[in-house]
């Protein structure tokens, strides 16, 4: 069985005002489908035995209405105005001693294929997706040497690619990661990506991370109001 945490917890302030009264996880991609649904969906569709975890938050009441019958389990991050989704990953840190775990952001839409191929897909080397066809600073970046992470930020002004807002863990990285972002919480980190605490891995501890470049793959992080339309476009595709 796999598991697959998906991070739900954030107040989406770069699509305020839309955002005031709604998750952005919550836009709806057609008359029945949000954002988050078809995250769950999607991933029940390509595995029928996946253990689901959704980190909540902000408006976490109106988000569990909206999975009621998905089977899924919650966690809260009460915390989620002031921190970041490393403490969301700590949180659901007991779920990263399962075998296999992908951790993905709530606000990501992935074409069909990309579901299938990778995110229901275990693995037996840690890995993230990247799109080197993207190339905007400010982004959640990264630096890579053929098929291996140098380092990931949103603060670097060269980087080879954007990071797909997906990372794969098999057993023995996953208990890495939870160890490593424990110690992040125990040193008041709790302001800093998750992904921020594979870098330290990766720079401190020698930990080797792999990435998968999707360039030309359909797929959008929902941060604007053009990624919501190209989201409902990729979602109109798969139908």
């Amino acid at each position: 069985m796999m598991t697959y945490i998906i991070l739900a917890a954030g107040k989406g302030n770069n699509l305020q005002p839309l955002t005031l009264k709604y998750a952005k996880t919550s836009y709806k991609l057609d008359e029945e489908t949000t954002v988050l649904q078809r995250m769950v969906r999607s991933i029940r569709k390509a595995d029928k035995n996946a253990e689901i975890v959704v980190v909540v938050g902000y408006k976490a009441e109106e988000i569990k209405k909206e999975l009621d019958g998905e089977n899924v389990h919650f966690v809260m991050n009460p915390f989620y105005e002031v921190t970041n989704s490393i403490s969301s990953v700590w949180f659901a840190r007991d779920y990263l001693e399962r075998e296999n775990v992908a951790i993905v952001h709530g606000d990501a839409v992935f074409s069909d294929e990309i579901v299938s191929s990778y995110l229901t897909v275990s693995t037996d080397h840690p890995y993230v997706l990247i799109d080197s066809s993207y190339v905007k600073p400010g982004t959640y970046n990264a630096v890579t040497q053929g098929d291996q992470v140098l380092v990931m930020s949103k603060k670097l002004e060269n980087f080879t690619a954007k990071y797909c807002c997906m990372t794969k863990l098999d057993p023995v990285s996953s208990r890495l990661l939870k160890q490593e972002v424990d110690s992040m919480i125990n040193g008041n980190m709790y302001d800093q990506y998750f992904e921020d605490s594979l870098v330290q891995m990766i720079l401190f501890h020698d930990f080797q991370l792999s990435c998968v470049d999707i360039a030309g793959e359909k797929w959008v992080e929902v941060d604007g109001v053009d990624d919501l339309l190209t989201a409902q476009e990729i979602h109109r595709g798969s139908e």
